[in-house]
C-alpha cells in the first residue's frame, strides 16, 4: 500500500517521522534506539532523507590540499531497507537530484525495487554548500519534475538511456513531493510556487508532505490555495519541534519559514536549552492538536536531533 492509500484509509489521527542516516563510519544501533522510541505510536511509515557529496579539502601529506567529493551521510537504500525488514513499516527514502546523475538515480531505483521499497519521496534537494545559487549534477536534473518523468519511465519499463527492461518488480514505484506554506525560497511568489507543485502532482505525485512551519494559518492558507488551483492529494503537514535557544535565528535562516511573535517572543525569553525544549514540545503539542481538531488526517514530524521531543508531543496527542 502507498503512502496517499494509507493515509486516505485512516480512521485515527497518523503518525509519520524522519530520520538521518548515520554518518559515515558509524553504528546504525543509534537510529534504531531513536526509532525504537517512537514504535509505541504505531508509524504510518518512515522517512530517511538523502544527501549530496560535498566538496571537501583534504591534506596530501606535503603541506598541499587536494578538493575531494565526500558523502558524510551514504546508506539511504540501506538503510531504508533495513528499517523495512525489521520494523515492517513503509520505508520511504528520500530520491534527490541534487548531486546525483540520472545514471546514479537509476542505480538506485533497480536497488529499491529488488528490495521491495516503492514509495518515495521525490525532491530537488538542496544546493552544495561551496555554491551560491543551485548547479545540476553533470547528466542530472535542475527540477524534481524531471526526476519524477525519470522514475515515470521506470515505472513504464525504460532504462534512462531508452532501452526496454525486463520487468523489475511487479509493483510501479509511488511517490509524494515536498510542499511549501510559506513558498520555495527561489520561488519569485506563491502562486508561481502551486502552480508548479501542480505540475508535480499532474505528472503522478500522489501526495505532499510540508515544510516546516510554526503558524497553523500558514498550513490552511496554504490548502486553500492548493485546492483552489485544482490539487486534490492528500497534504501532510510537517511540524519540528524547537529543541535549542539558537534556533531562533537558525531556523528562519536556513529554511525560510517565519516564527510566530508569540512564539519567538518566549524563545528569546529562554535562557537555556532545556527550556527551548520544553517550549518546543508546548508550542508544537499546540500545533498538533489544532491540525488533528480541523481534519488533518495524519501528521509528519522531522524528528532530526529531536526524537525525545517528538516523543513527548506523540504521548500528548496520540
Amino acid at each position: 500500500m502507498n503512502v496517499a492509500e494509507i493515509i486516505q484509509q485512516l480512521d485515527h489521527p497518523g503518525f509519520s517521522f524522519e530520520v538521518l542516516p548515520p554518518l559515515k563510519g558509524k553504528s546504525i544501533a543509534q537510529l534504531f534506539k531513536n526509532i525504537d522510541k517512537l514504535l509505541e505510536f504505531n508509524p504510518l511509515y518512515v522517512n530517511i532523507t538523502t544527501h549530496r557529496s560535498e566538496l571537501v579539502y583534504k591534506s596530501t601529506g606535503d603541506g598541499l590540499y587536494q578538493r575531494v567529493s565526500q558523502r558524510s551521510r551514504p546508506g539511504t537504500v540501506a538503510v531504508a531497507a533495513a528499517i523495512q525488514q525489521k520494523y515492517q513499516i513503509p520505508a520511504v527514502p528520500h530520491i534527490i537530484c541534487s548531486g546525483f546523475s540520472k545514471f546514479e538515480t537509476e542505480y538506485a531505483l533497480i536497488d529499491l525495487s529488488f528490495l521491495g521499497i516503492t514509495n518515495l519521496l521525490i525532491l530537488r534537494g538542496d544546493k552544495a554548500k561551496h555554491e551560491s545559487r543551485y548547479v545540476p549534477n553533470e547528466n542530472g536534473y535542475s527540477h524534481a519534475s524531471e526526476l519524477i518523468d525519470q522514475v515515470n519511465e521506470f515505472n513504464h519499463g525504460y532504462f534512462v538511456d531508452g532501452t526496454n527492461m525486463d520487468v523489475v518488480s511487479d509493483t510501479s514505484f509511488s511517490y509524494g513531493v515536498a510542499g511549501y506554506p510559506e513558498k520555495h525560497d527561489e520561488a519569485p511568489n506563491i502562486d508561481t510556487d502551486i502552480m508548479w507543485l501542480k505540475h508535480k502532482i499532474d505528472k503522478g505525485a500522489s501526495y505532499i508532505v510540508t515544510q516546516m512551519f510554526f503558524d497553523n494559518n500558514k498550513y490552511f492558507e496554504f490548502v486553500d490555495r492548493c485546492r483552489k488551483a485544482g490539487i486534490n492529494v492528500p497534504i501532510i503537514p510537517g511540524l519540528k519541534p524547537i529543541v535549542t535557544t539558537s534556533q531562533l535565528t537558525i531556523l528562519p535562516k536556513v529554511f525560510h519559514v517565519d516564527l510566530p511573535n508569540d512564539l519567538a517572543n518566549e524563545l528569546a525569553r529562554c535562557d537555556s536549552d532545556a527550556k527551548a525544549k520544553d517550549l518546543g514540545v508546548e508550542w508544537c503539542t499546540m500545533q498538533a492538536r489544532e491540525l488533528i481538531d480541523k481534519g488533518v488526517k495524519s501528521i509528519h514530524f522531522y524528528s532530526l536531533n529531536a526524537t525525545d521531543s517528538v516523543r513527548r508531543i506523540a504521548q500528548n496527542i496520540y
